[in-house]
This record gives C-alpha cells, sequence and structure tokens, in this order.
C-alpha cells in the first residue's frame, strides 16, 4: 500500500491545480443605465438642483421641525413587524450565504457500528465492531460552488437593500399618516367653526321668522345649512380614527396606542424654504430598490454558472481511516487498523437535455431580471417626476386657495351685514357660509397636501435610514 502514495499525492496536487480554473458560465457586468442630465419638470416653488446632503435625505423628517413625528419614525423603526420580517430576512441570506460558503470545504463524519448476526441453517453466531471517520471533498474544477456562493452573496446584498426599501417606505408612510391626523384635525376645526357661525345664523333667523321679519323658508335654509356641516363632521372623525390608528399598528401598537400622545390639535408641520432634489443620477444611486433589482440580476447570472456547471465531470477526494474488529477486546489494536483514500469522478452523461434546459431557464429568469431592473429604473425618474410636479402645482393651489378664503370670509361678513338690514335675502347669506366652509376645508386639505407631496418626494428619492436597524445583529467574518 505504501507505493500507492506518490500516485494519490499527484492525483489530489492536479486536482487542487484544477480547482483554480475559472468558473464556467457568464461573469456579471452591472447593466449600464444612462440617466439624464437633468430632471424634465421645471424646478420651482424652493426645489433646486444643488446637490442633496446625504446625511439630511437619510433624516428628512427633521426638515420639518416637528419632535412628536421624529419620535413616531424612531418608534416605528424600533417595533414595526414588516421592518421585522425584512430583518429576518436579512437574517436568513446570510444563514444561505453560509450553507453556500460550506460547499468549498471537506466534510467529515464519524461513525460507529457493533452488530451481531446468524446465518440460516448455522448455530454460530458473528460479531462485528468498527469505528472511524469518513471524509469527502467536491473539488470546485468547473466553479459550480464558486458561483453558488457568488449568488448568495448577491442574495444578501439584495435582503438588505430590501430591508432599506422597508426603511423608506415605513418613514414615509408614518409620516403621512401623520399629516392625515394633523388635517384631519385641522378639517375638524373649520367644520366646527363654520358650524358656530351657522349656529348663530340659524338662531338669527328662528328670532327674526317668530318675530315676522323673515319667512319659514330662510329659517328651513339656515337650518338645512347647518345639518349639512354637522353631516360632515361624523366622516372627518372617522378618517381621524383611521389615521390614527395606523399609526399605532406602523409603530408595532394596538390601534388607539397613539391616541393619548395625539389627542391634542396641533398645526401641520410647515415646509422648508428650498429642497434640493439633485440630478436623475444622484437618486439611481440612491434609491435602495434599484440596487436591489442589481443585485437580484447579479445573483441570477451567478446560478446561470452553477446551472452550466452540472454540464461537466464532477471530481471528488473521499477517505476514511477507523478501526475494524470481530472482536470487541481487539478493536483498539494496531491491526485493526482500516483505511481508504483516493479519487472519484462522475459525470452524467445522458439525461435527455435537462440540465441544457435547465441553463436555459436560469438564462430566461435573468433576462427577465435584467428587464425588472430596466423597469425599476424608469418608474423610479417617472415617481421623481410625478412628485416634483404635485409638489410644486400643489403649492400654487394653495396660494390661490389662501385667496379664495380671504375673499369668501369678507364676503360672508358683508352678506351677514346687509342681510340684517334688510338689503339681500337669505340665499346670500347661505351662499356666503356654504362658500366659506367649502374653502376653508379645501385650505386645510392643501395644506396637509403640500407637505404630504415633500414626503413623497423625498421617499421617490430614496431618503430615510440608509443605515440598517439596531435589530440587524453585526456582520460575522
Amino acid at each position: 500500500m505504501q507505493k500507492n502514495y506518490p500516485l494519490i499525492a499527484i492525483a489530489a496536487a492536479a486536482l487542487l491545480s484544477l480547482a483554480g480554473c475559472a468558473a464556467v458560465g457568464p461573469d456579471y457586468a452591472p447593466p449600464q443605465t444612462s440617466a439624464p442630465a437633468g430632471w424634465h419638470t421645471e424646478l420651482r416653488q424652493g426645489l433646486s438642483a444643488e446637490t442633496r446632503d446625504p446625511q439630511l435625505l437619510a433624516g428628512w423628517w427633521t426638515t420639518l421641525n416637528d419632535p412628536l413625528l421624529t419620535g413616531l419614525i424612531i418608534q416605528a423603526v424600533n417595533n414595526n413587524l414588516d421592518l421585522k420580517q425584512a430583518t429576518a430576512r436579512v437574517r436568513e441570506a446570510r444563514a444561505r450565504r453560509g450553507i453556500s460558503r460550506a460547499g468549498e470545504f471537506p466534510t467529515l463524519d464519524a461513525s460507529g457500528t457493533a452488530t451481531r448476526s446468524k446465518s440460516s441453517g448455522s448455530a454460530a453466531t458473528n460479531s462485528f465492531y468498527s469505528v472511524g471517520f469518513d471524509a469527502g471533498w467536491e473539488v470546485d474544477i468547473f466553479g459550480g460552488v464558486r458561483r453558488a456562493v457568488e449568488a448568495a452573496e448577491a442574495d444578501l446584498a439584495a435582503s438588505r437593500e430590501d430591508l432599506r426599501d422597508v426603511l423608506v417606505s415605513l418613514s414615509a408612510e408614518v409620516a403621512l399618516n401623520y399629516l392625515d391626523t394633523r388635517t384631519y384635525q385641522s378639517r375638524l376645526a373649520v367644520a366646527e367653526s363654520n358650524l358656530a357661525i351657522q349656529q348663530q345664523t340659524f338662531d338669527l333667523t328662528q328670532s327674526r321668522c317668530r318675530a315676522g321679519l323673515s319667512d319659514e323658508l330662510a329659517l328651513q335654509q339656515a337650518r338645512y345649512n347647518l345639518e349639512s356641516t354637522q353631516a360632515q363632521i361624523p366622516t372627518l372623525r372617522s378618517g381621524l380614527e383611521e389615521a390614527k390608528n395606523r399609526l399605532a399598528v406602523l409603530t408595532g401598537q394596538a390601534p388607539g396606542g397613539v391616541h393619548e400622545l395625539l389627542a391634542q390639535t396641533q398645526p401641520i408641520p410647515v415646509i422648508p424654504p428650498t429642497v434640493a432634489v439633485g440630478v436623475p443620477a444622484e437618486t439611481l444611486r440612491q434609491r435602495p430598490d434599484i440596487r436591489r433589482a442589481e443585485r437580484t440580476l447579479a445573483a441570477q447570472t451567478a446560478r446561470i454558472g452553477v446551472a452550466t456547471a452540472d454540464l461537466y465531470p464532477k471530481f471528488r477526494l473521499t477517505g476514511s481511516i477507523g478501526l475494524e474488529s470481530l472482536k470487541s477486546a481487539e478493536l483498539f489494536k494496531s491491526a485493526s487498523e482500516a483505511w481508504n483514500i483516493g479519487p472519484s469522478v462522475s459525470w452524467n452523461i445522458f439525461d435527455a437535455g435537462a440540465i441544457r434546459q435547465n441553463i436555459e431557464v436560469q438564462s430566461a429568469i435573468g433576462e427577465q431580471y435584467l428587464l425588472a431592473y430596466e423597469a425599476a429604473v424608469l418608474g423610479a425618474l417617472e415617481e421623481v417626476e410625478n412628485a416634483l410636479t404635485a409638489y410644486a402645482e400643489e403649492q400654487l393651489r394653495r396660494e390661490r386657495l389662501v385667496a379664495a378664503v380671504d375673499a369668501a370670509r369678507q364676503a360672508e361678513n358683508l352678506a351677514a351685514i346687509k342681510y340684517d338690514a334688510g338689503l339681500v335675502d337669505f340665499t346670500t347669506v347661505l351662499d356666503a357660509q356654504r362658500s366659506l366652509l367649502s374653502f376653508e376645508d379645501q385650505l386645510a386639505q392643501s395644506d396637509g397636501t403640500v407637505t404630504s407631496n415633500l414626503i413623497r418626494l423625498y421617499k421617490a428619492l430614496g431618503g430615510g435610514w440608509s443605515s440598517p436597524p439596531a435589530q440587524l445583529p453585526p456582520e460575522k467574518g
């Protein structure tokens, strides 16, 4: 047996040298994305093409100067269940990468047996005892294992980007529901203020009707105007409850968990005077959904190599060492030593084209991921362009509503004075009050929409928590 050691060593050395060969399958190259030099939408109403401050973009909610909003976002990051799921997916991807890496190393198994047997027609019994170790190593000559590790690395990077994408969406969702809460509170205040005015008008009209200074028609008109405003309040309260309950769930609490915190009516946060949006190329680099799509494409490209490696033979180095004996007392004596070592090869010669079809499957999936990446890029550009337009146009709309509210208030005051003097009929007062309520309600909604559109713009730019949350443990090795 001693004479075979050089041959085994030569075979092992040859296999190890071949393991360093280039892996089969396509080498990944990131897709070339040509971003426009600038935004198609005209930058106005405080929008600027200046380079964005990465730290400011990561914590964009601080620009609204609302500590309560900041606290809710931090609470959501610590407790949100969707975020915890995304964090668990990162840990899963790390573990899968570890499984793939394990294929690069030998395996070692320990075994032991003790059997007694008796043959038919024989009175004798036989015993057999053995202990030992079995080792095996698939030499990755054609790179199938390396490609699998490459795919697992890309999957892990994609899961990290998915986590960041959840963070971006979560911070925006918390802020939007917070804005809904403040907007509903503002609209309720408008409705209740107008309700008080309409109640006074109804009381006055009722007194005039009793005194014969007004007719029943005016009284009923004042009444349905009052009832119409009262009918709007339950809908506004329902919307307020929904926004608060959604905030509670986003922060990891049962519905009702933030009601006490938000019980006091607060003004809608005011937008900053200027917003730097940068250029399209910066946005494409910042958005985690695009980075995730690119890493998913990289993982699938590596899987084409994994499938291609199945076309080639597989080489293994196997060996075992142990002790074997027919008597337990002699098991650990030198004469019981047993071992074997040597290379082996296997090659799928005929499979009716299954391997090549699998390569085609993986290639087609890769093409789909490339198209998905390109779609993500176009979708991101579209989202930002729409957000830029909505942000600027809503500010212009709000300016017109401010003027309309001012005019409606003056009209309502003049109509009341002239009605008291008998110069106009009650219909003029009625129209003035309805217009005032309508314009004030629209203005309250527009105040919320302007700030909400800023939040959507920051989200479209990829802003919010570029660093992983504390729940995600650091990398090990």
